[in-house]
């Protein structure tokens, strides 16, 4: 059975919403985005099933598209895109998958977007002692061809505690520990979007089995849990 692909009504719906962001022109338009939501839906479903012969993914979350603007100075009551997580299997299996559907700017994600302070600092701790390891990893030909370089978020300056000067500087730093990777609206609607898709979560694994080994052990490398 061949896979669920984007179709170009979803991207559709998506225009005009972006063009209409108002209520009375979404529940006129209701049908449209049931039947979006359905498909975009189906395809999720559909990586998580896959996701299960090569990772331990125990949790797929479909974003709604609704705002909550009651803090937000942006009063627009719906977002312009679709968008999922999957969860990796805690605590064993660290970081989670991103993916977001949005015209002209489609994307997929992973990583530590928000990593729990205690996180943070035993990353940047084996950092600190030792980053041939993850060096290694985040410079391989198929991570640099699939994602580039590692992102996220910095300080200025070192953290407290950490030497400016420190060799590993650049990724002690960070705050967070994302790689992404855009496609563009003719490849999302290709037949084979989903394929490419799960090709580049896979070149994924070596960095998150490499963090979650880091994230379930102590600097002595004794396992946590």
């Amino acid at each position: 059975m061949s896979a669920t692909h984007i179709s170009p009504s979803v991207y559709n719906f998506l225009n005009q919403l972006k063009e209409n962001n108002n209520r009375d022109w979404f529940n006129e338009h209701k049908d449209e985005f049931k039947a979006s939501q359905q498909l975009v839906k189906k395809f999720f479903a559909e990586l998580f099933e896959t996701f299960q012969k090569y990772d331990e993914v125990d949790q797929v979350k479909l974003f709604r598209i609704y705002r909550d603007v009651r803090f937000s100075a942006n009063k627009q009551p719906y977002k312009e895109h679709f968008s999922g997580t999957f969860s990796r299997k805690k605590p064993q299996l660290r970081g989670g998958y991103y993916l977001h559907f949005e015209p002209g700017n489609t994307f997929l994600a992973c990583g530590f977007w928000a990593p729990e302070k205690e996180d943070l600092n035993r990353i940047r701790k084996e950092f600190e002692i030792d980053a041939t390891e993850i060096r290694a990893i985040v410079n391989a030909p198929d991570f640099k061809k699939e994602f580039g370089s590692l992102e996220g978020d910095e300080l200025k300056t070192a953290p407290r505690g950490f030497d400016k000067n420190h060799p590993a500087i650049d990724l002690i730093k960070k705050k967070q520990y994302i790689v992404t990777k855009n496609f563009t609206d003719k490849e999302v609607m290709s037949p084979d979007f989903q394929e490419k898709v799960i090709e580049a979560y896979k070149t994924i694994r070596p960095f998150f089995d490499y963090m979650s080994d880091v994230l379930t052990t102590d600097l002595n490398g004794v396992s946590l849990i």
